[in-house]
């Protein structure tokens, strides 16, 4: 009998072990984003209030299973961008009504400001909001893509995006996110001979530049209008108010 409760429990542990190595599915976080995300990328966040226990489910999904070296490198790309952009959200729900998530805690970027915030639980760790983004995402994927699909709950990022990113339409989605803001005239404006780009260009402009060749070759690879040569670029003042629905 005594064996037999050992064999019992030591299969359970293995199969749960098992399970959490498993890739997860974002299937409620896709839910969630449709019914609360417009097509501009404007957030109800309001909703998302009313919805908490949902949202609350998801992360506790993702919250379950860290990612594996196991997972292809799409799995666990789109599992950090989704994780990124619904532990964001979770911060705005928490503090809401607020004007920006700045004002959540004010200090030094990548030292004590609200991307500093260890809230993140993922199975034996913690990350903040910048763990993610410079700690994986950009050092382990090297894709400029991913800033236009992540999203800080700002008016000047990127929009977020109404669905959630999977493995299987990774490519699509990472394509489809980057012309849309590149094109998109409240955060780039772009003309032929001048351009006035999102701040993010400035920020990471090595991230473009090693994609690309420069910021210029990756703005045009994208834009329905390029850039000549010999146009102009700047960058535009960033606003931090909230990305809410008016």
């Amino acid at each position: 009998m005594f064996k037999t409760l050992s064999f019992l429990v030591v299969f359970m542990v293995a199969s749960a072990n098992l399970a959490a190595q498993k890739p997860v599915q974002h299937d409620i976080w896709d839910a969630l984003l449709k019914k609360h995300v417009r097509k501009d990328g404007f957030v109800d966040y309001k909703g998302f209030v009313k919805d908490s226990a949902r949202l609350n489910q998801y992360l506790e999904v993702l919250s379950s299973a860290h990612p594996q070296s196991s997972w292809s490198r799409a799995e666990q790309m789109a599992y950090w961008i989704n994780a990124y952009n619904a532990f964001t959200v979770k911060l705005i729900v928490q503090h809401y009504p607020v004007a920006s998530i700045k004002d959540i805690k004010k200090g030094i970027p990548l030292v004590n400001s609200v991307w500093d915030i260890k809230f993140i639980h993922i199975q034996d760790k913690t990350y903040d909001l910048n763990n993610i983004e410079h700690d994986i995402l950009r050092p382990q994927f090297k894709d400029a893509r991913i800033h236009a699909a992540i999203n800080c709950a700002s008016y000047s990022c990127p929009r977020l995006h109404n669905e959630a990113f999977t493995a299987a339409k990774l490519e699509q989605q990472l394509e489809a996110v980057t012309r849309s803001f590149v094109n998109d005239p409240l955060r780039n404006r772009i003309k032929a001979d001048r351009a006035e780009l999102s701040a993010i260009f400035n920020w990471f402009g090595g991230d473009f530049k090693r994609d690309a060749g420069s910021v210029r070759a990756f703005v045009n690879k994208y834009a329905q209008v390029k850039v000549k040569d010999t146009g102009k670029i700047t960058f535009i003042d960033y606003d931090w108010s909230l990305n809410d629905v008016k």
